[in-house]
């Protein structure tokens, strides 16, 4: 056994993936007061505070000791959403905090979780402070990150349908080696890379698998609570007969249809002024339309000539491959720069915005409890009766619990050597257990 702390907990990704793994919490915290009441109600453990205040920059820290520190610390500094602002931005310096809790307590293994961005190039110094912070407190941690995502592993090894590439920073104490400057893994190749394990292929997942059993009282349910709006429908109705009236002789293109571009070329040719890429899709567009000009301009006389087509709405990305041409086929996203379809296998990644997927063959968005699901999180988690936008809010934030334990077990298997064997135990004597429930599971 080993016990963790839960540091930026959310409603419990690592509280779960680590109790699954023989762990015990020995201390969460989490400031978002809806949230931390979801925690409280699934994990028992009460995880509203503020790590500024528990493990100030100068003065007592009061978390107490634990073996295994992990923190999804706040991604906006280095979100490509965000202002990208880094250690300047106020919340970047939430990493500061981190290093007072082990600076203190020296837990013998550390977790760490971002988004993809933090270990890009516009972040190179914040990631070199992360790096050797670390390894100033005594931590063998790799240069490079260790990226991995739920739709490359297998159910088997605790993955899902989702894509969600997340960072990870993973490092171990040797601090009182005495050898200890010779281990802090200035030459470790990265933990985990961004690509299938042990031969999976992610086509094979299927979102259906994964909601509410079609027909089911459940399912009828969702339907009404979660169905799509009239104004929705009719944006999809809109693209929709673009797809199966346009261009149906030859492949649909790969790049964005843009409505209000789909038109003929200026006599004159597309302006030099604009940008590079603007000009391509200008150009492919335009190239488009004179190849299905008839059939794009009674498409658009059917709509009204597309003036009720919302300016959000007049962008359309295919990304379904070879899926047959109904967007009712798909997983669908209405995002703020258009209407993106992809193939029923895998979603998009959940994020902390509305722009929840569409599941284009039950009609309807996924629910909470179905997202919760896919993010790994046990089948009797319960947001309560909380207002689906925190729920919705949280999922987006979440880290998935397979792929935790899928890092920590990789982690702790490369660097047993220096951790105490309690925790070796307990982590690699779990994975058949963990594996066969979530294979029974998915």
């Amino acid at each position: 056994m080993f016990t963790f702390a839960d540091a930026f907990a959310g409603v419990g990704g690592f509280h779960a993936a680590l109790s699954d793994l023989g762990g015990t919490c020995a201390w969460a915290c989490e400031n978002d007061a809806t949230a931390a009441a979801v925690y409280f109600n699934n994990w028992g453990v009460d995880a509203l505070r503020d790590i500024t205040l528990e493990a100030p920059a100068d003065g007592l820290v009061t978390v107490p000791p634990h073996d295994v520190f992990t923190g999804g610390f706040p991604c906006q500094p280095f979100s490509k959403s965000g202002r990208q602002q880094g250690m300047e931005e106020a919340r970047g310096t939430l990493f500061y905090n981190i290093a007072r809790v082990l600076e203190t307590q020296r837990p013998s293994v550390v977790v760490l979780e971002n988004v993809r961005n933090v270990a890009g190039p516009r972040h190179r110094h914040e990631w070199d402070v992360i790096i050797q912070t670390l390894r100033d407190l005594g931590y063998r941690v790799s240069d490079h990150p260790a990226v991995m995502s739920p739709h490359l592993l297998s159910p088997e090894l605790g993955g899902g349908p989702q894509v969600r590439e997340r960072v990870f920073i993973t490092a171990t104490y040797v601090g009182d080696h005495p050898n200890a400057s010779s281990l802090l893994g200035r030459d470790l190749p990265p933990l985990l890379e961004p690509k299938p394990v042990a031969g999976w292929d992610p086509k094979r997942w299927r979102i259906e698998d994964w909601l509410a059993a079609a027909g089911s009282t459940e399912e009828r349910h969702l339907r009404r609570r979660y169905a799509l709006s009239e104004d929705e429908q009719y944006v999809l109705a809109v693209w929709n007969d673009f797809l199966k009236t346009v261009g149906k002789a030859e492949k649909l293109p790969g790049f964005p249809i843009w409505a209000d571009d789909l038109r003929p070329r200026p006599t004159s040719g597309f302006s030099a002024e604009l940008p590079a890429w603007k000009r391509n899709f200008l150009e492919k567009n335009a190239a488009y339309f004179e190849r299905h000009a008839a059939a794009i301009t009674a498409w658009k006389a059917r709509w009204n000539d597309l003036r009720d087509l919302p300016s959000s709405r007049r962008k359309f990305e295919w990304q379904a491959g070879d899926t047959r041409r109904d967007v009712y086929a798909c997983v669908i996203q209405l995002r703020p720069s258009g209407v993106r379809v992809k193939a029923p296998t895998y979603l998009p990644a959940f994020v902390a915005i509305t722009q929840t997927s569409i599941i284009g063959p039950r009609r309807r968005r996924i629910s909470p409890d179905e997202a919760a699901r896919v993010q790994g999180l046990p089948e009797d988690f319960s947001f309560g009766d909380q207002p689906d936008k925190y729920s919705y809010k949280q999922i987006g934030n979440g880290v998935h619990v397979g792929v935790v334990k899928h890092v920590l077990r990789a982690h702790v298997e490369r660097d047993q050597t220096w951790i105490p064997r309690r925790i070796v135990d307990a982590v690699l004597g779990s994975s058949l257990r963990s594996v066969e429930r979530e294979a029974d599971a998915g």
